[in-house]
């Protein structure tokens, strides 16, 4: 298999663009990117969408937002980092290690702007639904191939795509028109949902990262930074490197950080923290001291954190570099926290997170009560929307009252809906699965009648 290399790696080109690649500047065309993401409307409403802890009062705990933040400070330490030594190592002398960390830093932030409403619990209602909704799963099994797998296996990863390439300013041919280094970093899973019933080894392939509808422009995007193909008859390829350090940042601030948010939330004791965290500290003698002097105990979790953060920085940079050849061949598919020193820690912060934080009661009833949401919206207005487009003007009148919530670019031009099955129903994903939480159940006592204007 041969090497991609990293001058097509980082390519300037942008998705949708015609215009050439900025000359180099203070502002690079990847800080650019970041800047697109960050000014984006979809990427504001994550401050609404749940991170751990859904609708939570206490304004300290992390939401998609400030998570997708940390994780873009983490991307951007990695990328630097790395990009210091394959510059010297290959001899890149058009890039500069800040182009690596505004790459990892753009990807990043935008890793998790496909996440429909309450987390996990939201991606789990949707695959519930055209699953074993009454309407809706008999819509989704008319569909074949990838259309239909884009909902019995939904994916926040290829809404992601779909958002950053499509919904956001649509009307741009490439929505933000990030460039195509930074679209490939963004995509952790380079397939299509469908792949025939073939299973392939390696974590690029554990899920899909775009739709049936958007398979044309990620091959636009593949084909730009040189990717790997994987297959010959699926849409497939090999991850584009920088991928693993998005990955890797996304896991480190999840991991660390969701102990920090449980420690405050009560969920652990501050002895519990040391415990998990001080087996990550190094040079232990030196820290201890300074540990001690920091008199709230909040700021002392504050500061181990800090320190685990930048030893599991230390040990990814290594172990990307160690591996670098056998990741531009495509041979390296695994998470890089599963290669570290110090993954036996850092396996037990995530196994202690299951145990105390992701099944507690606040947790718990809030995300069943999204997963209700969630679904209920989506099997309601898809009957509205089939019937306005079967029937027009003689759809029910409660199908024409309801379709008016629904805005005109989730339904297709002039307000008609689309003839083509597969496009309504993906049209209706994309406008539930951009709620906020509190929309998604302001939305769903509206139309359910438990909330009335002026009630």
């Amino acid at each position: 298999m041969a090497l991609m290399d990293w001058h097509t790696l980082l390519t300037r080109v942008r998705l949708g663009s015609t215009e050439a690649p900025q000359a180099s500047s203070a502002r690079t065309d990847f800080q650019r990117d970041f800047d697109r993401v960050v000014f984006s409307s979809a990427f504001r409403r994550m401050q609404d969408k749940t991170q751990v802890f859904p609708l939570s009062k206490v304004d300290y705990v992390r939401t998609r937002l400030t998570h997708s933040l940390e994780a873009a400070s983490i991307g951007r330490s990695l990328g630097t980092l790395v990009g210091e030594q394959v510059i010297q190592r290959h001899r890149l002398t058009d890039f500069e290690a800040a182009d690596f960390g505004g790459i990892v830093a753009a990807a990043c932030l935008a890793h998790d702007i496909g996440n429909p409403p309450f987390g996990h619990s939201g991606e789990d209602a949707i695959r519930h639904w055209a699953h074993s909704a009454d309407y809706g799963a008999r819509r989704v099994a008319m569909l074949s191939g990838s259309e239909r797998e884009d909902f019995l296996a939904f994916e926040g990863n290829s809404q992601g795509f779909r958002i950053i390439t499509r919904l956001q300013n649509p009307d741009n041919d490439g929505g933000l028109q990030l460039t195509c280094a930074t679209l490939a970093a963004f995509t952790k899973y380079p397939r299509e949902s469908w792949l025939g019933g073939s299973r392939y080894d390696g974590v690029s392939a554990k899920k899909q990262g775009f739709t049936a509808a958007d398979r044309g422009a990620f091959e636009t995007v593949a084909r730009a930074v040189g990717l790997v193909p994987r297959d010959n008859h699926h849409a497939m390829w090999c991850r584009h490197p920088l991928a693993f350090l998005v990955e890797a940042a996304d896991d480190i601030s999840y991991r660390v950080i969701d102990i920090e948010d449980g420690y405050r939330l009560g969920h652990f004791s501050y002895d519990e923290v040391v415990e998990l965290f001080w087996p990550m500290v190094t040079d232990q003698d030196r820290q201890l001291p300074r540990l001690q002097r920091i008199r709230e105990l909040k700021d002392r979790v504050e500061f181990l954190r800090a320190k685990v953060i930048n030893e599991v920085i230390r040990q990814v940079v290594a172990c990307f570099l160690e591996h670098e050849s056998e990741i531009l061949s495509g041979h390296f598919d695994v998470p890089l926290l599963q290669e570290l020193p110090i993954r036996a820690p850092l396996d037990q912060l995530i196994e202690r997170a299951r145990e105390r934080i992701y099944c507690a009661p606040e947790v718990v009833s809030i995300q069943a009560a999204g997963f209700q949401v969630v679904s209920d919206l989506l099997e309601r207005f898809v009957q509205v929307v089939d019937d306005v487009a079967e029937k027009g003007s003689r759809a029910s009148p409660r199908s024409q009252m309801l379709i008016q919530l629904v805005p005109e670019q989730f339904i297709g031009r002039r307000r008609v809906p689309s003839e083509d099955p597969y496009l309504r129903l993906l049209l209706l994903t994309d406008f539930v699965s951009g709620m906020t939480d509190s929309y998604a159940v302001s939305l769903y006592k509206k139309v359910t009648g438990i909330s009335l204007p002026g009630g």
